[in-house]
């Protein structure tokens, strides 16, 4: 994957040093302005800082990872998007007596985000399911990998239940099982390059904070109980829409290999919610009962962020304009 253009002055700074060997520089100020999730600048900088525990840049060499300047200035970055989230996820209460389980699929109930689902699954055209497909590509080609960060840093019970999702999404090591790869397959069957980090450019500032949020998560210790509460939203709301997209996918087309990425979390995800909220975060909370307020935060922020992905999305459809960053845009970049 190449550094994508600049979208202001935090990357404009980053990337021009980020190309060159590894140097130590004082973080640049991070202004505050308004939401984070539609801060173009911010989100870029910040998913560039992160993608060198992944994959990296081609361009980028593989010492900046641990190079104390990046690190600090990754921090100042990083408490910009934590103080973001603080005003627009309200944290859940941890009602004493209340299992995990339940406050969070009371949680889950009461998220009215958009029903962006069911559009995909019964109105969308061609064009917005590509555009849908473009969106998630940037953490499905990565997928489970966040949530893996946890595995080391539990014990038990809780570890054992991620272990058995993970291993799902992992494809129980067969590489064409595999949850990436099946989504690459989906990609393909719509026409889309299905190499990694192949649509950055056009990602916007709010799937590059979904995206974020994660790693901020599982990159910090600290929020190992936000992970977990994250995972488990993720796999308690992702069955029933799986399901309206491989609907969607039928009716624009798709044959059964496009398609099988959602029909396999259809049924995997539909057992993984049962094991994230119960085993792994009721067994969490079991062990750390402070931490209870923790994994309902985490699960909060995941449906946040959802809903508004899913705002932007439809509010730019209604508009007949792509929900993507388009080519005016690219070029004023550059």
């Amino acid at each position: 994957m190449q550094l994508p253009a600049p979208r202001g002055p935090l990357t404009a700074e980053l990337f021009e040093r980020l190309r060159r060997p590894p140097h130590a520089f004082e973080p640049p100020p991070v202004p505050a302005g308004g939401p984070v999730t539609e801060d173009e600048d911010l989100q870029l900088a910040l998913f560039a800082c992160y993608e060198l525990h992944y994959r990296g840049f081609d361009e980028v060499g593989q010492e900046w990872e641990w190079e104390p300047s990046l690190l600090a200035a990754r921090k100042a970055l990083e408490r910009r998007f934590e103080d973001g989230l603080a005003r627009i996820v309200p944290r859940p209460p941890a009602v004493a007596g209340v299992p995990t389980r339940r406050a969070l699929a009371e949680l889950v109930a009461a998220d009215e985000g958009p029903r962006l689902s069911a559009f995909l699954a019964r109105r969308a055209d061609l064009g917005q399911f590509r555009e849908f497909v473009t969106h998630r590509s940037i953490y499905h080609l990565k997928e489970a990998d966040p949530h893996t960060w946890a595995i080391p840093r539990l014990g038990g019970a809780p570890k054992a239940a991620l272990v058995e999702i993970q291993a799902d999404e992992y494809g129980g090591g067969r590489v064409e099982r595999m949850h990436s790869e099946l989504f690459r397959a989906t990609m393909r069957g719509l026409g889309l390059d299905d190499s990694y980090g192949a649509h950055l450019e056009r990602i916007p500032a709010i799937t590059l904070a979904i995206s974020n949020l994660m790693s901020l998560f599982g990159l910090h210790r600290r929020h190992l109980g936000a992970l977990l509460g994250h995972l488990a939203a993720f796999e308690m709301t992702s069955s029933a829409p799986n399901h309206r997209y491989s609907q969607g996918l039928r009716r624009l087309g798709g044959d059964d290999v496009a398609r099988r990425f959602y029909d396999e979390h259809v049924q995997a995800d539909a057992v993984h919610e049962q094991i994230a909220a119960h085993d792994m975060c009721g067994g969490f909370v079991a062990q750390h009962p402070s931490r209870a307020g923790e994994v309902l935060y985490g699960a909060a922020c995941a449906l946040t962020l959802d809903r508004l992905f899913a705002e932007h999305v439809m509010d730019r459809w209604s508009r007949a304009a792509s929900s993507l960053r388009e080519a005016d845009l690219l070029a004023a970049s550059r």
